[in-house]
């Protein structure tokens, strides 16, 4: 079955939770705009989070957009709304997918495992850097080999500390490698499970993820390509629904 192209949908089984497509201008409506609170306390445990953490809070900017690459105002109020619709969803919808079983090839790595977490959202193609072959002969998917999308019923086991764990290495990986369509969809679907008011690690990371976005845009050749709107879209997020205005774009 070929995904549609639209930016943000539900599949296999309405388990995806996000999966990022081409143009990323609209949500489909398969998506429940829930009638649940956006900002929610986050309820930590301390023990559960990781030890000797060091936060270092960067006060830099993004880059400027270049010529033509910066969205307009409207279209990134459209993206926070669509995000906070997510959001809303998913804090809705979490007990329910936390008790689903998970198949029997999902085997989550434990918070500390950081090369585990890399390979497994990203799969063992992208982490090591394996030209990916034809597989449209292939009935079936190997998840091992394309990473573990964001599914409900993964995320929704993810506490907080994990979250932040999670968004780190990927982040960290993202730092010297190029963008792929799997980190997008797993930094959306962790952004989506951030609680506000974000911790003083959660902010700082989602800060250097903007930016990253900024410096990996810079060097885009196509205004018009899909990896270019994923990078905004990102951007966008940070800086318009985290509050961290200084990284936002000037509209164009």
């Amino acid at each position: 079955m070929q995904a549609s192209r639209t930016p943000v949908q539900l599949c296999i089984k309405r388990e995806y939770l996000i999966v990022l497509k081409s143009d990323l201008q609209e949500l489909p409506a398969e998506i429940e705009a829930a009638r649940c609170p956006d900002v929610v306390v986050a309820q930590i445990d301390p023990k559960k989070l990781r030890k000797k953490q060091t936060v270092n809070i960067a006060i830099s900017g993004c880059q400027p957009a270049p010529e033509g690459y910066s969205p307009t105002l409207k279209w990134q109020q459209q993206q926070v709304a669509n995000f906070s619709s997510v959001r809303q969803s998913l804090n809705k919808h979490r007990n329910h997918w936390r008790s689903q079983d998970l198949d029997s090839n999902v085997n989550m790595p434990k918070l500390e495992d950081e090369e585990g977490w890399k390979k497994f959202c990203l799969g063992e193609r992208v982490y090591s850097e394996i030209d990916a072959e034809s597989d449209h002969e292939n009935l079936g998917i190997d998840y091992i080999k394309v990473g573990f999308p964001p599914l409900l019923s993964i995320v929704s086991r993810m506490n907080q500390a994990t979250v932040t764990s999670v968004l780190e290495y990927l982040i960290s990986w993202f730092g010297e490698k190029k963008f792929t369509p799997e980190l997008g969809r797993w930094f959306y679907a962790l952004l989506a499970c951030l609680e506000k008011p974000l911790l003083p690690e959660a902010h700082s990371l989602i800060r250097q993820l903007a930016r990253r976005c900024s410096e990996v845009r810079v060097l885009e050749e196509n205004k018009n390509e899909e990896q270019v709107s994923a990078l905004n879209l990102l951007i966008c997020l940070v800086s318009r629904y985290f509050d961290q205005r200084d990284l936002a774009d000037e509209p164009s």
